[in-house]
């Protein structure tokens, strides 16, 4: 069993900037380091998305992907993965998410995303709680991508996946609006799931679906349909 070891809050001072973690863990010989972040969780339809990343130089710019632009979490996407020593990502589809719950699908997401990262780790940070089982020594960081630049990456690599996934599904389901919510519970989400009932793509686990009733689901082709 690995043992997390927890930087003492006079190594890491508020002060440091996004890349104090790795700096105080690569003194204490923990590195490389491992960011690791999801997309999706709060989304009644379509997947959840992990992300691991390993940065290999500094990246201006890193923030939180949801206050960044979609123009530039794009930019980033493409600096990110075109120089990180290692990334990778995993996909849960909604199928998954319904039969093990929300929690324990992104747990065992995180677990997967590390463990295929092509690199050996010394320290891996995930954003907000801890995941127990990885094979190195770990922290949750409350906020983890507004103050550590490798779980800033991953956050931006596992958002800028799943919207593009999410945008291919408006092709497949427009008249939920994927490409707009991004299958988050927003009015005109609830009212298209009213309206039509949810397809195969939905969360039927998550309150927002399951209120539109299991005989309203619909094919593919018959949500196809219905748009003029």
């Amino acid at each position: 069993m690995t043992v997390a070891f927890r930087p003492t809050p006079s190594v890491v001072r508020r002060d440091s900037g996004l890349y104090g973690y790795e700096r105080a863990l690569a003194r204490r010989g923990l590195g490389p380091v491992a960011g690791v972040d999801e997309a999706g969780r709060g989304a009644c339809a379509g997947p959840l998305v992990v992300a691991a990343v390993v940065l290999a130089r500094r990246i201006e710019g890193l923030n939180d992907s949801k206050a960044l632009a979609a123009s530039r979490r794009e930019s980033l996407y493409e600096q990110i993965t075109a120089t990180a020593r290692a990334f990778s990502v995993v996909v849960i589809p909604p199928r998954e998410i319904d039969t093990r719950g929300l929690h324990r699908s992104n747990i065992e997401g995180m677990r997967r995303a590390v463990a295929r990262l092509s690199c050996d780790l010394g320290y891996v940070l995930t954003d907000g709680f801890p995941v127990p089982g990885l094979p190195v020594p770990s922290l949750g960081v409350w906020k983890g991508d507004q103050v550590a630049a490798c779980v800033a990456a991953a956050s931006i690599v596992a958002k800028v996946t799943r919207d593009r996934m999410m945008t291919a599904l408006h092709e497949r389901h427009p008249v939920y609006g994927f490409a707009v919510h991004k299958g988050y519970g927003t009015v005109g989400h609830r009212r298209a799931l009213e309206t039509y009932g949810p397809c195969p793509d939905h969360r039927f686990s998550f309150a927002t679906v399951a209120r539109s009733g299991p005989g309203e689901v619909m094919g593919e082709n018959e949500v196809g349909a219905g748009v003029a």
